[in-house]
């Protein structure tokens, strides 16, 4: 009943694609622990890798072994801003483009809450996250 938004169709295939798997640990308690999560459920974290490196003179941000790679997209149609916070030690963040070159000298704002991302309808954004050693 209702849209495919309140029913959480895109959650659920997700779950239903991309099936958590458990490995044995042991009894011992651990804290949860979460290295990225988004405040809006119409936005998906769908890749977290390492920024390819791009072999071309001047070496750029992205060519750093300290640099990860995130890409959202705005899945319910709408505008929407999200907050994309991270347990990670980041040191600066920036968006790139769908090559992993930054697409702007601009730094995003590393704010309380995490990342402020602005999405349109069925926006795709590509964040460059550069690590403390």
């Amino acid at each position: 009943a209702g849209s495919f938004q309140d029913a959480g169709v895109i959650q659920h295939a997700y779950n239903l694609n991309f099936p958590l798997h458990t490995v044995p640990a042991s009894s011992a308690q651990c804290p949860a622990w979460s290295a990225f999560s988004v405040s809006s459920p119409a936005v998906v974290l769908e890749t977290v890798k390492q920024a390819t490196p791009v072999y071309a003179a001047p070496p750029k941000a992205e060519d750093r072994p300290e640099a990860v790679v995130v890409r959202l997209y705005e899945a319910h149609g709408s505008t929407v801003v999200t907050w994309l916070q991270t347990s990670l030690p980041v040191k600066e963040a920036m968006l790139c483009d769908l090559l992993e070159q930054p697409a702007a000298k601009d730094r995003l704002p590393l704010e309380q809450q995490g990342l402020r991302l602005s999405f349109t309808p069925f926006q795709v954004l590509s964040v460059l996250l550069v690590l403390r050693q």
